[in-house]
Formats: C-alpha cells, sequence, structure tokens
C-alpha cells in the first residue's frame, strides 16, 4: 500500500506544516482539478483540526488578526489590501475602535482559511475619552 500524502492532523507541527502547503497551493494560480482537491483536502484537514483544538476560541477577532498577522509576517498595509479597505479602517480595527464588516470578515477568513465564526464574534470596542467635553462655539450676531 502507497503512503498517503496527508492523513489527520495529530501535532501542532503537523499543523505548520499543512497551513504553508495550503498557501502555497493557493498562492500558486494553478486552477487543474487535481490542485483543487488537494486545497479541499488540506482546508478540511486543517478545519478539523482547528475544531478540535480550539485554536481560536481563547482570542477574540482582534487578538486573532494580531496572531495571524505575526505568523505570516503581515503589516496593517497587507491586511489591508487582503480585505480591500484603507489602512486606517485596519487601524482602527486592530486599536478596538471599529467592528469588521462582514465583507471583510469574508475576505480575512477566505485568505488565512479559517471558518468565518472565528472573526464574526463580539469583542468590545474602546471609545476614546476625551478631557474636555465637547462645546459648540457660540456665533456672535
Amino acid at each position: 500500500m502507497n503512503n498517503l500524502k496527508y492523513t489527520v492532523i495529530k501535532s501542532d507541527r503537523q499543523y505548520d506544516e499543512y497551513c504553508k502547503r495550503l498557501e502555497v497551493l493557493d498562492m500558486s494560480g494553478n486552477e487543474s482539478e487535481e490542485i483543487e482537491n488537494e486545497i479541499e483536502l488540506l482546508t478540511l484537514l486543517i478545519e478539523d483540526y482547528d475544531r478540535k483544538h480550539s485554536r481560536f476560541r481563547d482570542l477574540d477577532p482582534v487578538e486573532l488578526l494580531k496572531s495571524l498577522m505575526k505568523d505570516h509576517s503581515l503589516k496593517q498595509k497587507d491586511i489591508a489590501e487582503i480585505a480591500g479597505v484603507g489602512k486606517s479602517y485596519i487601524s482602527e480595527i486592530l486599536n478596538y475602535k471599529k467592528m469588521m464588516s462582514k465583507e471583510v470578515i469574508r475576505k480575512l477568513a477566505d485568505h488565512f482559511k479559517v471558518r468565518q465564526e472565528a472573526f464574526n464574534r463580539p469583542y468590545q470596542i474602546r471609545y476614546k475619552q476625551n478631557k474636555k467635553p465637547f462645546r459648540k462655539s457660540r456665533q456672535k450676531v
């Protein structure tokens, strides 16, 4: 019997190897049926491992994004390109000033090969505290 190219993931090391392989295949641009089947199989194996080992459950969506950025050596500008939004929007997300839109969630999940639910969870927005209350200027008549 031939050795299987892929098996059920049993370690973090194997998980990392499969994730790297999936990224290479995804970026290759090769859309042959064989490559598409390999991508589909790797995605299933990775999602199964994620589900069983709750790799992302402890992280809120912003922490998850920061972790993925670090793991993939990505900067805010890279995430902005992936998500199709401006750098300032990503900065506001990373600083807990804005929620992720449905479109951003979908694009990030597709790019990082994770379930959308990983990014589509509530997290606390931090509002800037002004030292002085806002006052309307008085107009002279």
